[in-house]
């Protein structure tokens, strides 16, 4: 499992091994003040990073910058 969130002192609360920083509490994964093309380029970097998270194998907990 990977957790995309913002604060990630929680995530490590909570247990979670693979973590992907989010972007913002309200938004985590965009920024409505970005163009369409911006957001989405943001979406896809995210979701990248949490698909390499997800395939790499981890023995702790592990946030994926």
């Amino acid at each position: 499992m990977v957790h995309i969130c913002t604060i990630t002192p929680i995530s490590m609360t909570v247990g979670a091994n693979r973590i992907v920083p989010a972007i913002a509490i309200p938004y985590p994964l965009g920024n409505p003040k970005a163009t369409a093309d911006e957001d989405k380029a943001i979406r896809r970097e995210i979701m990248e990073k949490a698909l390499v998270a997800f395939e790499t194998p981890v023995d702790n907990q592990t946030i994926f910058e």
